[in-house]
C-alpha cells in the first residue's frame, strides 16, 4: 500500500496520462496498475478530470477556419488530379467580376451543397496571394490580419461588411481591402448568400 501511495504521489501517473513519460516509465507505470487496484482507479480518475478541463476551456476556432482547410484539401486533390495551377489577377479598385469569369463560369466551381454556414473553394494559390470564391449564408465573425491584406469583392448577393466601426454596404462588382490589425466582420444583407472573390494578399505584394 505504501508502495501504492508513494508511486501516486510521485507524479508520473500525471506524466503517464499526458504522454509524457519514456518508455521504461510507461512500462513502470502499466506494471504497477496491474499491480495495484489504487493504481489504476488514478490513472482514470486523472485522465476523467483531464478531459473535463480540457472540454471546459475548450477555445471554438473562427467559423472560417473549417470551410479553408476544406478548401485547401479540396484545391491540392484537384491540382495532384492534373487540374493545373490557375492565377487570377490581384484585386483592385478597378477589377471586374469578369475578370474572374474564368473560374467563376466553371460548373466544378459552383455551389452544390446546402449551405451551412460558409463555403469556400481556392482558384489560385502563390506565395503572393491565394484566391477564393466564397458564400457566406448570413456572416462571419470578427477577425483581424498581421501579416497579409485581405480583399473582397462581392459577385452575388449584398452584405455589410463592418471595419471596427464603419459599415461598407457592399453589391455585386464592389472592391474593398481590409486594413491590417482591424478588426472586421461581415453581414449579409440580401435574401440570398453573398458570393464572394475574396483574396488573400501577403504583405510584400
Amino acid at each position: 500500500m505504501d508502495e501504492a501511495n508513494g508511486f501516486i504521489e510521485s507524479g508520473i501517473l500525471e506524466l503517464y496520462v499526458l504522454g509524457e513519460t519514456t518508455q521504461e516509465e510507461t512500462a513502470e507505470v502499466e506494471r504497477m496498475a496491474a499491480l495495484y487496484d489504487e493504481i489504476a482507479n488514478e490513472i482514470e480518475t486523472i485522465s476523467i478530470a483531464l478531459e473535463s478541463y480540457a472540454a471546459h476551456h475548450a477555445v471554438a476556432p473562427p467559423a472560417t477556419v473549417k470551410p479553408f482547410i476544406w478548401a485547401t484539401i479540396d484545391y491540392m486533390a484537384r491540382m495532384k488530379n492534373g487540374e493545373k495551377p490557375g492565377f487570377p489577377p490581384i484585386l483592385n479598385p478597378k477589377s471586374k467580376i469578369s475578370d474572374y469569369a474564368e473560374w467563376l463560369d466553371r460548373q466544378d466551381l459552383q455551389l452544390t451543397e446546402p449551405l451551412e454556414d460558409i463555403n469556400a473553394l481556392i482558384i489560385g494559390y502563390t506565395p503572393q496571394a491565394t484566391t477564393a470564391i466564397v458564400w457566406i449564408k448570413d456572416s462571419a465573425p470578427p477577425e483581424h490580419h498581421t501579416d497579409e491584406y485581405e480583399k473582397f469583392m462581392v459577385v452575388e448577393g449584398a452584405c455589410d461588411i463592418v471595419i471596427e466601426n464603419k459599415v461598407h454596404k457592399m453589391k455585386p462588382g464592389d472592391v474593398l481591402t481590409i486594413p491590417l490589425h482591424v478588426s472586421h466582420r461581415v453581414k449579409v444583407t440580401s435574401r440570398i448568400p453573398c458570393k464572394v472573390i475574396l483574396q488573400r494578399v501577403a504583405l510584400a505584394a
